[in-house]
């Protein structure tokens, strides 16, 4: 069965996808990232596409297993320090990687993923205090305090 990729149109059969080690591998990366994560990681990872050629099934798989664990994680350590990098983080730090390409102030093929995680660093939910101990939240959104109220009336506190 051919299937057609809706990020870069090109075609693969998903037979290949399927019985290719390297591709099973790629996809069990992709199926750990689903939904709006997914998206904007199959985004990110047109950022390490060469020009001229396609990624490879093995370089894909490679580039999700590198981020997996600080997905999954739900942190990422920089220079020292731990920082929060909850799903939002992510999706948030990918996007800006990919409007920072077509904006012009990121060279492509991306090599590592040292711009993705100091973006992570600067995303605005969650700063990392001084000390490099566990990164607390600037403030609470006004949904979050919302709920702390509801839940303050509930307990009758």
């Amino acid at each position: 069965m051919k299937t057609r990729c809706p990020c870069c149109g090109s075609m693969l059969s998903l037979d290949a996808l399927v019985v290719h080690e390297e591709a099973r591998a790629a996809l069990v990366q992709v199926f750990k990232v689903s939904g709006e994560l997914g998206s904007a990681a199959c985004r990110y990872l047109g950022l390490f596409r060469p020009a001229q050629r396609e990624l490879t099934l093995d370089r894909v798989a490679r580039i999700l297993g590198e981020i997996a664990s600080g997905i999954e994680a739900g942190s990422i350590a920089r220079h020292g320090k731990t920082y929060s990098a909850p799903s939002e983080a992510w999706i948030w730090a990918m996007r800006q990687a990919v409007d920072a390409r077509d904006a012009g102030r990121l060279k492509t093929p991306l090599k590592s993923h040292g711009w993705l995680y100091e973006a992570i660093t600067g995303w605005s939910g969650f700063t990392a205090p001084a000390g490099g101990g566990p990164t607390t939240p600037r403030a609470a959104s006004q949904t979050m305090q919302a709920l702390a109220a509801l839940e303050g009336r509930i307990h009758g506190s």
